[in-house]
């Protein structure tokens, strides 16, 4: 059974950075379309980015263009979300999650999530 550990969250002022790690264990990692998703307080859930099997192919949300950057190392069964000039509205809690497809909303599997707190 694959389970999904995400690390890395905090609080952090706007401006700053964090760098997501979700760490997949369970069976082999290889064939395995990933992505981050992120749900704020009262809001729904929402797809942050996602990237292909060998990582070739990445998607992000308008939102978060050219500011988060997605990737995987396979033989370490990992996958991160690099976020680089956080807003206060990128507070949430992000979750790590195997696609049912690339570009899926939905997943098949889900981590626990972290938390993600942008200050102003």
């Amino acid at each position: 059974q694959v389970q999904l550990v995400e690390s890395g969250g905090g609080l952090v002022q706007a401006g700053g950075s964090l760098r997501l790690t979700c760490l997949v264990s369970g069976q082999t990692f290889g064939p395995r379309h990933m992505g981050w998703f992120r749900q704020a307080p009262g809001k729904g859930r929402d797809s942050v980015a996602g990237i292909t099997v060998t990582g070739d192919n990445v998607y992000y949300a308008d939102s978060v263009k050219g500011r988060f950057t997605i990737s995987r190392d396979n033989a370490a069964n990992t996958v991160y979300l690099q976020m680089n000039t956080l807003k206060p509205e990128d507070t949430a809690l992000y979750y790590c999650a195997v696609l049912d497809y690339y570009g899926s909303k939905t997943a098949s599997i889900w981590g626990q999530g972290t938390q993600v707190t942008v200050s102003s």
